[in-house]
């Protein structure tokens, strides 16, 4: 699903405008990147959280030349989903297996 789906899905579930939709995802999504920008941890009960993690530097290698590397320490952006999104995305693996 791309950005212009999703605001299309949830203008029929919110039973609003593709204009406030899309407003309403622009705002989302501004609001978790300030919040992470600051290294807040942003939690939605049941869906999942966003968090930044430090990334420690390391040795890498170059695929293409096969030169030893040196990757600097980041911070990068972490999705732990919720258990009920987890349950949910396993629904249909934990029904098959109850079939055998």
């Amino acid at each position: 699903m791309n950005k212009s789906e999703l605001v299309k899905a949830i203008s029929q579930k919110a039973e609003v405008t593709n204009a406030t939709a899309q407003a309403v995802i622009e705002a989302f999504t501004e609001a978790v990147k300030d919040s992470l920008k600051k290294s807040d941890k942003v939690q939605l009960i049941g869906f999942g959280s966003f968090s930044t993690v430090k990334r420690a530097a390391r040795k890498g290698v170059n695929p293409q030349t096969k030169k030893k590397i040196s990757i600097p320490a980041k911070k990068v952006v972490k999705f732990v989903p919720g258990k009920a999104l987890k349950d949910l995305v396993n629904a249909d693996s934990a029904a098959k297996k109850k079939k055998k």
